[in-house]
């Protein structure tokens, strides 16, 4: 693990993916801490049901390097639906970008089996399994042939206790998705899509940019963002604090 930059605060436009080589999933950043911990009696909240989807970020949103997608994928929302009509949502709040031509990245060093969706189209999701236990969730970015992705690495979910997708297994658990959905289309015929920012487009969320965590190289690349008011972030850059009452 290497030392990480102080986290840099920074407005996000609000106009519109991991693919890291991710250590353990979040073990260690994921537990509650005293200042998160959800309200005594506090529990999952009950799945959703809808008969429309609202709307979802378009293919070429994601037909862009991982480091311009991933800051402004923060905000949005990611949603899963089963084919009983559940729906299950939650606000991204942290995003890292890997490219190809950096260590971190499953596509540095050679395409296999086993990373070829990362190589795909952009606006696919590519799902992983890490230590042989833990999922991570990445969307695909940037351009055909060009290892280029964003790692969802964590969500807050309304009505849900803070920490309960505050790292990328957590999230890839609550959401039920597995290898199984690498490859899919970020699309609602999926059941798996990601939709806009639901502010106002003079909204303009306080983001904190550092460097990645859970790798062993590139370490130095300040590509993690998430949403700095949030008190579902798996680690926060040395240094920041939540604020009072998060």
């Amino acid at each position: 693990m290497g030392v990480e930059k102080t986290g840099v605060e920074k407005k996000v436009k609000s106009e519109g993916p991991g693919a890291g080589q991710e250590e353990g999933g979040e073990t260690g950043a994921a537990r509650p801490r005293p200042d998160q911990a959800a309200e005594p009696g506090e529990g999952p909240a009950p799945l959703k049901k809808h008969q429309t989807h609202p709307s979802l970020l378009p293919t070429a949103f994601f037909a862009r390097p991982a480091e311009l997608v991933a800051p402004e994928l923060l905000g949005c929302w990611l949603i899963r639906r089963w084919s009983d009509g559940r729906q299950l949502e939650g606000l991204i709040v942290e995003t890292e970008a890997y490219s190809q031509d950096e260590p971190a990245c499953h596509g540095y060093r050679r395409r296999s089996p086993s990373n070829a969706t990362l190589f795909g189209e952009p606006g696919h999701f590519y799902v992983y399994l890490t230590y042989g236990i833990h999922h991570c969730v990445n969307v695909v970015t940037g351009r055909r042939d060009w290892a280029n992705g964003v790692l969802l690495r964590a969500l807050q979910l309304p009505g849900e206790p803070v920490r309960t997708a505050a790292g990328p297994a957590l999230l890839a658990r609550r959401f039920d998705l597995d290898r199984s959905h690498d490859g899919l289309a970020v699309a609602p015929a999926s059941g798996l899509w990601i939709a806009p920012r639901r502010d106002p487009p003079a909204a303009t969320p306080l983001v904190t940019q550092t460097t990645r965590i859970g790798i062993s190289q590139g370490q130095d690349l300040p590509w993690r963002w998430y949403l700095r008011h949030s008190p579902s972030i798996s680690r926060r850059a040395p240094g920041d604090r939540p604020r009072a009452g998060h």
